[in-house]
């Protein structure tokens, strides 16, 4: 997080007004972890929800976390997006980390993130078999994600926003370039999954929302890139799914598009929920033009002996209209070893 030179004194006023006190300052070394839920500080703490609720509502009022819903779950975080947030970040990098009670709330967080994981763990053993059929039809997903990071190239001190994250892999891959990565999913188990995951892969910062894709919960023109990977063969309306996206981004910015080339499988449709038998290299560079963007970027993915599976995936790259003029589209294969 940006740590401001300076602060008004209402922010810093309202801010001491709100940190002053110990259980608030703990809950900000909590959040400083990561995003929490009501539930796991009352288990950290020890103290009623209530209680918690109270002291969090103070702490966002006065800017310096923020809450988000997740179904019928609440989740906080320091407010990046502001001057509170970044003097909440300032107090807990001045705690010492020896404290006896910081410490103690560390070793409970630790806790409460190994159950969570292995809640986590359980659902997706739950979905893997069906997972592990659908991906020895296609090319293998280190395949994919390579390719994924080749076409996003160097990342940017702005945003990154994947949508239908699922396990959070891409943000694994993509997030350490970015200064701010967020993923959003409508399933809340997978977003539980994805939440594992990344705490374990260090990224704990992270945010995660539940959200739905037509209506995307952020501001227009909030992000450098935009992440739709095998997203767009579950919906109704792609579409629109697509011109949504699009809205996120910042002029110049890249909306990458991953899913299969036109295919047959009718057995998709009617196990796995799939609407769309996949889409043509025409049909998304239209969806494209339509949001603004020019599609510079239109291969299949496959192996370096050419192998691409049964199914064949393609990728897409849109670049926002308002600063780049059109490069040429490119039409052949992306070689990943």
């Amino acid at each position: 997080m940006r740590q401001p030179t300076t602060l008004s004194s209402d922010v810093l006023l309202a801010g001491l007004r709100a940190a002053g006190e110990e259980t608030r300052l703990r809950i900000l070394a909590l959040l400083s972890e990561g995003e929490l839920s009501v539930s796991d500080l009352t288990d950290i703490l020890g103290q009623s929800q209530p209680r918690i609720s109270r002291h969090l509502k103070l702490l966002a009022e006065a800017g310096l976390v923020r809450r988000s819903r997740e179904g019928a779950w609440a989740f906080f975080r320091l407010d990046e997006t502001g001057a509170g947030g970044a003097f909440a970040a300032s107090l807990a990098a001045w705690l010492d980390r020896s404290d006896p009670v910081l410490a103690a709330d560390r070793e409970r967080l630790s806790a409460v993130r190994t159950s969570r994981a292995e809640v986590a763990q359980s659902y997706f053993a739950s979905v893997a078999r069906d997972w592990d059929r659908l991906r020895t039809l296609h090319v293998p997903d280190h395949a994919v994600e390579a390719a994924v990071e080749a076409a996003v190239g160097d990342g940017t001190p702005g945003g990154v926003l994947d949508l239908g994250t699922g396990t959070g892999r891409m943000l694994e891959r993509i997030a350490p370039k970015f200064g701010r990565a967020v993923g959003v999913d409508a399933n809340h188990a997978m977003l539980a999954v994805a939440r594992a995951n990344l705490e374990k892969a260090g990224l704990s910062r992270v945010e995660l929302r539940q959200g739905d894709i037509y209506a995307l919960p952020f501001a227009r023109g909030a992000f450098d890139l935009v992440i739709v990977h095998q997203v767009l063969h579950f919906l109704d309306d792609p579409g629109r799914a697509v011109r949504e996206a699009a809205a996120m981004l910042s002029p110049g910015g890249r909306l990458i598009v991953v899913d299969f080339a036109p295919h047959e499988m009718e057995f998709l449709r009617t196990e796995h929920a799939h609407r769309r038998l996949g889409f043509s290299r025409a049909q998304i560079a239209g969806w494209f033009s339509e949001a603004g963007l020019t599609c510079d970027l239109a291969e299949e993915v496959t192996l370096a002996g050419g192998g691409s599976g049964q199914l064949p995936v393609m990728l897409w790259r849109g670049r926002d209209r308002r600063i780049q003029a059109d490069p040429p589209v490119r039409q052949d294969n992306l070689e990943v070893a």
